[in-house]
């Protein structure tokens, strides 16, 4: 008895000590938001300041001459919205063609589809850049939001392609012989039924397009277009002295919309994870 009990103490003792290092940086980013400029790094180790500054919240969301942080967030949430759209309406068309229809040059393309999973940025940046340049969408949100239409990511696609495999044949068969048509079948038996994997590529295309840097910085210079990522970066100044205080306050505000998606859809994302590629 008193065996399992000192195990079940040094397991649970284990486990609060692990999660505690797993959120500490977003605690010390809280809390550092709240400290005066001379502390921030000063004390660094500590959690408690030695008083609690609200103005920086103030003064970053503020932003810098006409362009208030309140722009930034909206810019933000545009991009967001419509990267999360376009990701969805073209990851499940393609991945019911792959999934359930028969077509030409179908696994060389879907060869295509695995290595271009394997393929990385860097590798694209500069051929993308140049054809987004020739078509005149350099400083526009059109870089950041079209491709998600045509084409979308394609780990998304491989995931939803899993999903519809696990989906059984039989309700294709079922819906065509009480006379549904292709787009039949996919809009009334494979599109309700792809709602776990719907809500895991929505969460996971937010939360990459939300915290996404290096699309901006290449694709926007009028700060007016910034997203909240570019605005973050204003603050730093490295020919002079960087206001961490406002850097901080607003990166913490920052993770109030991806801490409000987990908590009100973290059960369609365990979901989403669990069944796809599951058979039926």
């Amino acid at each position: 008895m008193k065996s399992a009990l000192a195990k079940s103490v040094v397991y649970h003792a284990v486990v609060i000590a692990i999660g505690f290092a797993m959120i500490y940086p977003i605690l010390w980013n809280i809390v550092s938001s709240l400290k005066p400029e001379d502390e921030i790094f000063r004390k660094a180790a500590s959690l408690i300041p030695s008083r609690w500054v609200w103005g920086n919240y103030a003064q970053g969301w503020k932003g810098f001459g006409d362009y208030g942080f309140g722009l930034f967030f909206k810019n933000s949430l545009i991009v967001t919205v419509l990267v999360v759209i376009g990701t969805l309406i073209s990851s499940t068309l393609v991945s019911f063609g792959f999934g359930r229809l028969k077509f030409p040059l179908k696994g060389f393309l879907f060869a295509c589809l695995l290595v271009t999973i394997m393929l990385p940025q860097q590798v694209t940046m500069i051929p993308q850049y140049i054809l987004f340049n020739k078509l005149g969408w350099i400083n526009t949100f059109l870089p950041l939001v079209v491709p998600a239409f045509i084409g979308g990511v394609p780990f998304f696609i491989f995931l939803m392609i899993q999903f519809v495999r696990g989906i059984p044949r039989e309700l294709d068969e079922a819906a065509y012989i009480d006379g549904a048509s292709t787009y039949g079948i996919f809009w009334r038996v494979i599109l309700p039924l792809m709602r776990p994997a719907l809500a895991t590529v929505a969460i996971f295309s937010f939360y990459w397009t939300w915290d996404d840097f290096m699309g901006p910085l290449i694709y926007l210079t009028d700060p007016e277009k910034f997203t909240v990522a570019r605005g973050l970066q204003m603050f730093a100044d490295p020919s002079s002295m960087t206001a961490w205080g406002p850097l901080l306050a607003m990166s913490t505000l920052s993770l109030v919309p991806v801490f409000f998606i987990f908590l009100f859809f973290q059960k369609y994302l365990v979901e989403g994870i669990a069944t796809t590629g599951l058979k039926g």
